[in-house]
């Protein structure tokens, strides 16, 4: 599975990220692309509802936006950006060896319809991040379901980011029961 889903960089993908909140009346949908200019780097750039660029490289995150100066910290302040990057670049790598080193692995279903289940090995990462879903059609990864970890009464928080095929097909969609259908591959009817 891994192999189909290897992507040389460079490489790009459009996404819909969908984060729900109790303290949220509606999920913020966020829209932009994931870049991946070489293989030690991560781009995300989110154009709505507004515009930041994200890049990932060398243990430290920058965040910059329009009009402010650029905020730069190590990923050991934030572990999910670290495990993000390390999935991605593993993923997009077809690296299974670089991909179990961060997280324990399960495989589902078949080639047609498939998931991945990453359940992170690393302390840091795994106080946050409870587990991340991959999942996709064929050799096109489609949708990222992650789960927090759950605090207290609080219930775990879902985002969800539909990639490729999926975020051009979340276009217009706004209800969060349909996105979340079509991140588990649910044709909208």
């Amino acid at each position: 599975m891994l192999a189909q889903l290897a992507r040389p960089a460079p490489t790009r993908t459009g996404f819909v990220e969908v984060r729900g909140s109790a303290l949220l009346r509606t999920p913020l949908r966020i829209e932009g692309e994931y870049r991946r200019p070489d293989g030690d780097t991560l781009v995300r750039v989110v154009n709505a509802p507004y515009a930041e660029t994200t890049t990932i490289r060398a243990g430290e995150a920058e965040i910059a936006r329009v009009g402010k100066s650029p905020r730069r910290f190590p990923l050991s302040r934030a572990p999910e950006l670290a495990g993000l990057q390390a999935s991605f670049g593993a993923l997009l790598a077809g690296d299974r060896a670089a991909l179990e080193r961060h997280y324990r692995v399960a495989a589902d279903g078949t080639r047609a319809q498939w998931t991945l289940t990453l359940t992170p090995t690393d302390a840091a990462l795994a106080a946050k991040v409870a587990s991340i879903v991959l999942r996709g059609r064929a050799d096109e990864l489609r949708c990222i379901e992650t789960t927090a970890v759950a605090r207290g009464r609080k219930p775990a928080e879902v985002q969800r980011t539909l990639l490729a095929g999926a975020a051009r097909d979340a276009r217009g969609v706004t209800d969060a029961p349909a996105l979340a259908a079509l991140c588990r591959g649910v044709a909208r009817g």
